[in-house]
């Protein structure tokens, strides 16, 4: 099975930057002018998923509460302390999450259209299995 989440957005340049120069996944791919609408994918090659981020004239409308959240899990420690210090360099702030796990295994950002991201070590989710 192949999983595509796709997401409406205003501003494709600003998603491209964030989850490519920052967040450090790849474009995929893309199209222009599909049915009136212009997309980007969004992932890491090789794998079965995917992000998909379209624009079109209908403006974006989003809708979503502080519990719905993306949340990575970089391989290693290296990788997490790695991203983390990229946020920082980006002067992206870190906000607090309404499940106190995420404020205890991991840090909480937005992207550029408000949705919650949180990046946790690997560790984290290993200790939730167990």
């Amino acid at each position: 099975m192949f999983l595509r989440v796709a997401r409406h957005t205003n501003d494709l340049k600003k998603i491209e930057d964030f989850y490519v120069d920052i967040l450090g996944f790849e474009q995929l791919g893309g199209f222009e002018k599909h049915n009136n609408y212009d997309g980007i994918f969004i992932g890491k090659s090789g794998l079965d998923w995917h992000f998909e981020f379209t624009k079109s004239d209908t403006e974006a409308s989003h809708s979503f509460d502080e519990d719905d959240v993306i949340v990575l899990y970089p391989k290693t420690i290296s990788d997490y302390n790695e991203l983390i210090n990229k946020l920082i360099l980006h002067n992206i702030a870190t906000i607090t999450a309404a499940n106190p796990f995420w404020n205890e295994n991991g840090k909480m950002i937005q992207d550029p259209d408000g949705y919650r991201i949180v990046i946790s070590p690997l560790k984290a989710i290993i200790n939730e299995i167990e």
